[in-house]
């Protein structure tokens, strides 16, 4: 929800770079901004021109396609081309809306915790279509690299350890939720101390409670502040978590492009050497050494 506000909030006037860090790094083939000379702005990417990109007759990069494709559902498919998977898109989202709004009018009327539940697992399969319908367009998006970072970067922001796994970098992915479950863990355990001692701290400010007189008001006050913090501070870590995951994933993806061989050896043997300036040596004949070989 707070992504797709971002994306509205910038629609009106225009579509400008969102997304992850190091996702404006794809410029597909086309020109979307102004060249890279110094000294020049970019051009700003006007709403017409989004539209004119659905059309097939401009082009966007994969950062603006994917914002758009949050409000408007199935662009990504438009764009890349994929006219058949639109009426799926709509079709397993309105499927799945009007079923759970049948489910919630169900339950109104009977109180069934049956009806309840099913509502919810029926709006969770809209919210996960819909998820899926952006995840489908930023796989299919057409650029002429293997690796793009900004799809590594857009993967890893929808889906914790995809870009990792698009990357090649598998091993990441159990430390990535380790790393999560770890977090969380503390999230929730910090969490309900933090409730525990939030209600013996009005129970025992309160002279009618049965618990008045049994706790010392301030101390429950002090370990109600300190178990606060200490889940201000997890989910704190948890944020630092997620945007690491996305950070790897980026700048690992730039590192695809470097040729770096696995031919790492050093070799040394004897050899001849000839002087560099002759006419600077007391000796201008060749010397026996030894030649150092590096390869990297």
């Amino acid at each position: 929800m707070l992504i797709s506000c971002l994306a509205i909030a910038q629609f009106p006037v225009q579509i400008k770079q969102l997304g992850p860090p190091g996702s404006n790094q794809n410029q597909n083939q086309q020109s979307d901004d102004t060249t890279g000379v110094e000294g020049v702005k970019r051009e700003p990417y006007p709403l017409r021109r989004y539209f004119k990109s659905l059309a097939g007759k401009d082009s966007m990069n994969i950062t603006r396609m994917w914002a758009g494709s949050f409000i408007i559902p199935g662009s990504a498919q438009l764009y890349n081309k994929e006219y058949w998977k639109i009426p799926v898109v709509y079709a397993s989202v309105g499927g799945f809306l009007f079923a759970g709004y049948r489910s919630n009018v169900a339950w109104q009327r009977s109180g069934l915790t049956r009806d309840r539940d099913t509502r919810d697992l029926l709006y969770l399969g809209a919210a996960l279509s819909y998820w899926g319908s952006v995840l489908d367009g930023v796989k299919n998006f057409r650029y002429h690299k293997d690796v793009l970072p900004a799809r590594a970067s857009l993967y890893s922001a929808m889906l914790p350890g995809l870009g990792q796994y698009y990357n090649g970098d598998y091993w990441k992915i159990p430390i990535i939720y380790g790393g999560i479950i770890t977090v969380g863990y503390f999230i929730s355990s910090n969490n309900s101390q933090f409730q525990r001692y939030k209600y013996l701290y009005y129970e025992t400010s309160n002279p009618d409670s049965p618990l008045a007189g049994k706790f010392n008001a301030q101390t429950m006050k002090y370990y109600k502040d300190t178990y606060r913090r200490f889940r201000d501070y997890s989910i704190l870590a948890g944020v630092f978590v997620y945007a690491l995951n996305i950070i790897d994933a980026n700048v690992f993806a730039h590192f695809q492009d470097f040729d770096v061989s696995e031919d790492l050896s050093a070799s040394l043997f004897p050899g001849i050497i000839m002087p560099v300036a002759p006419q600077f040596t007391n000796n201008s004949g060749p010397m026996v050494g030894f030649n150092l070989k590096l390869n990297f």
